[in-house]
This record gives C-alpha cells, sequence and structure tokens, in this order.
C-alpha cells in the first residue's frame, strides 16, 4: 500500500447516522474519511452472514477489494432477551414483513414491530442490548474485528427525538435515559458503537504497520 492509501479510510456504510457517528473520531485518529457516497459504483453489498462479525467483514472485504483503500464496516442491531436476541442482525429489516402505515419510516416501522412482539413483557424481563462489530480490511488481506456492547432495557413506548433506528426504545438505567434522549457527545460515550469504535482505535496502529 502506498502511504497515501494507508491513511485513507472508507467507511463501508451508506446510512448517514453512522457516518456521523464514526466519522469524527477516525478523523482525530489522523486519517482522511470518505463515505460510501463517493464511490457510487460499488452499489449493495448483500450481508447474508448470520452474525454481526461476518457481515461487517463481508462488507469491509468488498469495500477494500473494490476501491484498493483501507475499509472500516460496522454491522450493529438490536438484541432483546424475551426474544431470543431477536432481531439481531435482522434489526434494521425487522419489519420489512409488515405493510407501512400512513407516512410512517421504517425506522417507526421496526420498533411498532417490536413492541407488539413485547407487549406481554414484564419489566423484568426486557433487557436488551446494543451490539456493534467492526471490521477492518486492509487491500493486502490483513483484517481486525472488534465488538461492542450497550446493555440496556426496552420501553413499552417511544421516549426523545435524537438518534435513530431503536433508540427511542432503548433505556439506559445508568444514565436514566433513551438512547433518543442523550446528546451525540453522551451517546458516543455510552454506546456500543462508540465501545467497538474505542476498541478499533486502540489496535490501529498494530494494524497499520
Amino acid at each position: 500500500m502506498s502511504q497515501n492509501k494507508a491513511l485513507r479510510v472508507v467507511l463501508a456504510t451508506s446510512n448517514a447516522g453512522k457516518v456521523r457517528e464514526l466519522a469524527d473520531p477516525l478523523t482525530e485518529f489522523g486519517v482522511e474519511v470518505v463515505g460510501l457516497s463517493s464511490f457510487p459504483e460499488i452499489g449493495e453489498i448483500e450481508e447474508n452472514g448470520t452474525t454481526f462479525e461476518e457481515n461487517a467483514l463481508i462488507k469491509a472485504r468488498a469495500v477494500a477489494a473494490i476501491t484498493g483503500l483501507v475499509s472500516v464496516a460496522d454491522d450493529s442491531g438490536l438484541e432483546v432477551d424475551a426474544l431470543n436476541n431477536a432481531p439481531g442482525v435482522y434489526s434494521a429489516r425487522y419489519a420489512d414483513d409488515w405493510e407501512s402505515q400512513p407516512g410512517e419510516s421504517r425506522d417507526a416501522r421496526n420498533i411498532r414491530k417490536l413492541l407488539h412482539e413485547t407487549a406481554n413483557v414484564s419489566a423484568e424481563g426486557r433487557g436488551c442490548r446494543f451490539v456493534s462489530c467492526m471490521a477492518a480490511v486492509r487491500p493486502d488481506g490483513k483484517e481486525m474485528v472488534v465488538r461492542g456492547t450497550w446493555e440496556g432495557q426496552l420501553l413499552a413506548s417511544p421516549r426523545g427525538e435524537n438518534g435513530f433506528g431503536y433508540d427511542p426504545i432503548f433505556f439506559d438505567r445508568l444514565v436514566d435515559k433513551t438512547a433518543a434522549e442523550l446528546t451525540r457527545d453522551e451517546k458516543n460515550a455510552r454506546s456500543h458503537r462508540g465501545n467497538a469504535l474505542r476498541a478499533l482505535l486502540a489496535r490501529w496502529v498494530e494494524f497499520m504497520q
């Protein structure tokens, strides 16, 4: 790899929320960060893995091979204890089999289905966690995978206007707020993705050698 390419990292995601959360820390680490919007020729990458780790590696390997740059991919989702860790790797498309209500976003439909599926679950049984696995892949084939989690409790109704995905129904008991009630900095300090990113950065120098 050339020195220029070694300092340039592609975030293998088209999710604007993930780009915002990941770009700043990686930029501060001293690399140039670009997203998939800079590579429209890549298109959709099929995520057919059965674990977060597998899906992150699928995306990172594909993007590194196409761009010739270091690629970092994240696969994340929500695990609910009462649902045997569902929706898990299917979190983003959990309610794709449900009909949308007028004006309803995909996130809102996912939340509606999850609340329906857990309507009879007691407060004591509503434990859940966000999971984030990040994979970094170099064009020469070297790989690194890290994992971060965020423990919480599933609420019975949404609270808060920030964040995205399942954030409005994910309650962090230690700070007494939902993920959607936290500021961006507060969320990064607590979140699964923040924890995974810190693990990634802790091993970054070794990975790039």
